[in-house]
């Protein structure tokens, strides 16, 4: 039995046109980084919606320009193969036969499995001329669950999630700890040490980001203020109503320009 599961994630991982599209979808999945930091950018200048300065605003951005809803299918298209790769991490990949390895690393697959499925359809909403708002939706996921039996501790429970989830990503930025992702043995030392600031600045700047968010979302059940359930369009805000807001702002946008560069470095060298 086991050995047919390791055969089968042997033939997942070893076919050719998953891994290859898996590999555009990292570049795509960058470009939406670089769209939402270049938005950051024009937010704190004063240029642009705030309300824009999230994945569907990139994903609208990118729609209206000439070919953009091609692009934007490719990029629905790199993003799925991304969410299936991951998905085949989750039921046969590991980390060895270690629980204390396997799970995390289970459950880590798993979580992006969901995020390359959700910016896969914000992609196609896109490309469909469906033009919608991330803060909106999930304002409305959040009316709805707060009205449950028991809604207001579900929305708390997945707002320190995601708090953890911003924490975790900080310490991986902080440690600089990519050698999981990317083989950094392939690498020459220049290129080796420009993925590790890449890396270290994407990192940090998206957990920051995600600890706002999921600060948002607690707050949101504590209050019942249903309107400070924002993405990261609300987390970039908040950073902007800060003292010295539009120089963080900027900070931020170079953070996730960073990221995007770091994805796109990705599809590259990174392990599959």
């Amino acid at each position: 039995m086991a050995d047919n599961a390791e055969e089968t994630a042997e033939q997942v991982g070893d076919n050719r046109p998953v891994r290859r599209l898996a590999r555009v979808g990292l570049v795509a999945y960058g470009l939406v980084h670089l769209l939402i930091g270049w938005t950051a950018f024009r937010v704190a200048l004063g240029a642009a919606d705030p309300r824009s300065a999230d994945t569907s605003g990139a994903m609208n951005a990118l729609a209206g320009q000439p070919l953009g809803r091609v692009l934007l299918w490719l990029v629905a298209a790199g993003l799925l193969a991304l969410a299936l790769w991951q998905a085949s991490e989750v039921v046969w990949g590991g980390g060895g036969h270690e629980l204390h390895r396997r799970v995390p690393n289970k459950v880590t697959s798993a979580c992006r499995a969901v995020v390359y499925l959700v910016l896969a359809g914000s992609a196609v909403s896109a490309a469909l001329g469906t033009r919608s708002s991330s803060s909106g939706k999930q304002q409305q996921a959040a009316s709805g669950v707060l009205a449950l039996p028991g809604g207001q501790v579900l929305v708390v429970a997945v707002g320190l999630v995601i708090v953890g989830v911003g924490i975790g990503m900080i310490v991986k930025g902080v440690a600089v700890s990519i050698g999981d992702e990317i083989d950094l043995a392939a690498m020459s030392p220049s290129a080796r040490e420009i993925a590790r600031r890449l890396g270290q600045t994407g990192y940090v700047t998206k957990g920051v980001a995600f600890t706002i968010v999921g600060g948002l979302l607690g707050y949101t059940a504590v209050t019942f203020d249903r309107r400070k359930a924002q993405g990261l369009d609300g987390a970039l805000q908040t950073i902007l109503a800060q003292p010295f807001g539009k120089y963080l702002l900027i900070v931020a946008a170079i953070g996730f320009a960073c990221f995007g560069l770091y994805a796109m470095l990705q599809s590259r060298f990174r392990r599959m």
